[in-house]
């Protein structure tokens, strides 16, 4: 079996370029195929190969201190999903343009609420420990929801993570007394956003942890509805990360 990993980390790098070097020879070494992006406020990986040699390459870059704390989010596979290997030097971890939408730039990260958390909220009939509605905004794009997300949540007609802001301005007025929590694929996007909308005036917007990855690993599919979309050949995992894409279930 394949092992994939999605994973990512805030970090401030100053040697960006000289990293996505010896991180493509490490992970080329390593047989590893699939995407790293480099960037001055972090990483962003999502890779796949040999058990051995995946958890090997995250020993290695683990042993830099920048990066002890990478938590990589896991799922299996039959075969690889990844024609080959690319390392990408980019400005952002993930595209948004905003100010201030980096736990580095902003100094914390916006609060979380961990999936059991965000799996009791939902049993309990959407409303948070202090008795207020629950309303879930999705910050994945169109396509992505369109796999599935989960129930009742706030999804926008949106292309790109940058048009986020606009498509959620007619929203924000009716979700002020709202327990708000974003969510994305694997965290960054519902971190980016997060941060950005309780810096511009919206102080009950939460992230959950780990995204929607991270939930079906730790919880499974309670309140949600259908696949996630992920970034390889597998197209969608189900609720036990298992590929449901046609001709790809393993």
């Amino acid at each position: 079996m394949i092992l994939n990993i999605a994973a990512y980390l805030f970090v401030a790098i100053d040697d960006a370029d000289a990293l996505a070097a010896r991180l493509h020879a490490q992970a080329e070494a390593a047989t590893l195929r699939g995407t790293m992006l480099v960037t001055p406020e972090g990483l962003n990986l999502f890779l796949a190969g040999a058990e051995a040699s995946l958890r090997g390459f995250l020993a290695w870059l683990r042993t830099d201190p920048r990066f002890a704390a990478l938590h990589a989010k896991e799922s299996w596979s039959e075969v690889v999903p990844f024609a080959r290997l690319k390392v990408k030097r980019k400005a952002e971890i993930i595209t948004f343009r905003r100010e201030a939408v980096s736990p580095l730039q902003a100094g914390e990260r916006a609060p979380t609420v961990a999936p059991a958390t965000l799996a009791r909220w939902i049993a309990q009939g959407g409303r948070d420990d202090a008795g207020r509605r629950l309303v879930l905004l999705d910050t994945r794009n169109r396509e992505e929801v369109a796999h599935g997300t989960f129930d009742g949540a706030l999804t926008l007609p949106i292309d790109r993570f940058t048009d986020l802001p606009t498509a959620l301005a007619p929203h924000r007025e009716a979700l002020r007394d709202a327990a708000v929590v974003s969510f994305c694929t694997g965290g960054i996007r519902c971190e980016k956003a997060a941060l950005w909308l309780r810096a511009d005036g919206m102080d009950n917007v939460l992230q959950l942890d780990d995204g929607i990855l991270g939930y079906f690993e730790q919880v499974g599919g309670m309140g949600y509805a259908g696949g996630c979309f992920v970034f390889d050949d597998r197209v969608a995992l189900d609720p036990q990360l298992r590929p449901i894409a046609a001709g790809a279930a393993a």
